[in-house]
């Protein structure tokens, strides 16, 4: 029987998409049960006063959380939320219920034995809630005890071999779709990328430093399945150099109708979608009016492509990504805290992605980066929010990178813009006396 009513949590389990009300309630009913003879090291009831305070936060129209300090694991600054509830009277169970945050290995390539030792530590030390995965990317293991963390902190890293994710003013957990271990499209190994930048980014993830919070986010290709050009600092997107290869066989395989030749790689299977028009659902819906058809081959003006993917997702037998493979590195995304929520800005057009020399290139930039932002940045200022304060052109020359025309966002506005002695061939002076002899007659 629950101690509380939850009228409000209940309206939330009558539609027609799965709850979390209805997972919460099942996980209250365990553990009042106790079917599994467990000796919880937090109050039992916990859950059951947690459905308690989200249903009075529904019905207040503000949250019972407060902030009561800073809580954590000794030598580390992050990793540990702590959550304080504002009506201890009413629900002791979570007076405080801290959230711990466990770096998710790459590609989130998991096995059932560690799966099954991380939910039964959580079934002991915690609530047994856990979410896979927060929106950083990494294991949330929802609500336990001040005294429990360092107890599962230690079985953590001793047993099991997993570190705390990242929280604070510091750098969070990467994160990364399942690159070229399972996908045909992607352009480098992410897998490898966010591993190595897990390790060698210890200090900048546990001890926080920065100004405010730093995402790395990895996309193997232009698809984005990460969304990194959005949810991150720093965004790494698989991207190619050369041209898109073409199986003209198969591009009228497509046309044709062969049933082994679907579009969308088969996605819409049992819904009759017509027959397939490659002028409708490909060349048309190209941005950049790149693709047509002469005769019966399929032409690309590769230099306008913008690697969009669309033509390959829907013909994936006939179109290929090229074979020199890299990335596009962008800066800046962010949520609309203080400025409002912006996209990845290019800094890097193409990179060479490289492991045999632990990518050099690529945390060279990470770490110039870092220095101006630590410098530069004010409290709780992100990367993007410091480039809108000082300008793309102030990152590009921290970075050391030239400008291309790739970097432009959008035609200035301001017709008064000027120009540094060095940045003009020859100098101001021969300029003066060019202009004075064709304009001033």
């Amino acid at each position: 029987m629950a101690k509380h009513e939850t009228p409000f949590l209940d309206q939330l389990e009558s539609g027609p998409w799965p709850s979390f009300v209805s997972d919460m309630k099942q996980q209250a009913e365990v553990r009042a049960k106790n079917e599994a003879g467990v000796e919880f090291q937090i109050p039992q009831d916990c859950v059951d006063d947690l459905l308690g305070v989200v249903e009075l936060s529904y019905k207040h129209g503000r949250t019972h959380w407060k902030h009561g300090g800073i809580v954590g694991v000794f030598g580390y600054g992050g990793g540990v939320i702590g959550r304080y509830c504002d009506q201890p009277s009413l629900f002791p169970g979570v007076e405080h219920f801290h959230t711990m945050r466990v770096n998710q290995p790459a590609g989130k390539y998991y096995s059932t034995e560690y799966l099954r030792s991380i939910t039964k530590l959580w079934d002991l030390r915690g609530s047994g809630m856990t979410n896979m995965h927060g929106a950083t990317g990494d294991i949330i293991l929802l609500g336990t005890t001040t005294p429990q963390l360092e107890e599962v902190f230690w079985e953590l890293t001793h047993n099991l071999g997993q570190d705390l994710g990242g929280s604070g003013s510091n750098l969070r957990t990467p994160a990364d779709c399942l690159g070229t271990s399972r996908c045909e499209y992607s352009c480098y190994d992410t897998n490898s990328l966010v591993h190595f930048l897990t390790n060698e980014f210890q200090d900048e993830l546990h001890r926080p430093a920065f100004p405010y919070k730093f995402k790395f986010k990895l996309d193997g290709c232009p698809n984005c399945c990460v969304a990194s050009i959005a949810r991150s600092d720093m965004s790494f997107i698989g991207t190619w150099k050369d041209d898109i290869k073409i199986d003209q066989d198969a591009v009228n395989k497509y046309i044709e109708q062969d049933p082994a030749y679907p579009s969308n790689a088969g996605a819409h299977k049992g819904r009759d979608w017509g027959p397939f028009d490659i002028q409708k659902e490909v060349i048309n819906l190209c941005p950049t009016g790149c693709m047509k058809m002469v005769g019966k081959e399929l032409k690309i003006d590769n230099a306008n492509c913008t690697r969009c993917m669309h033509c390959i997702n829907v013909m994936p037998r006939a179109l290929k990504i090229g074979d020199v493979r890299g990335c596009s590195i962008l800066c800046g995304a962010k949520a609309p805290i203080l400025d409002g929520a912006q996209m990845g800005s290019l800094l890097v057009p193409f990179m060479e992605v490289n492991p045999d020399n632990d990518y050099e290139a690529i945390t060279d930039l990470i770490e110039n980066i870092w220095d101006w932002w630590m410098e530069e940045g004010k409290n709780r200022e992100r990367l993007g929010e410091l480039i809108m304060r000082q300008g793309f052109q102030k990152l590009l020359e921290v970075t050391g990178i030239e400008a291309v025309p790739q970097h432009v966002a959008y035609p200035r506005t301001n017709p008064y813009i000027f120009w540094r002695e060095d940045e003009v061939p020859g100098g101001f002076e021969r300029d003066v006396v060019e202009y004075r002899k064709h304009h001033l007659r």
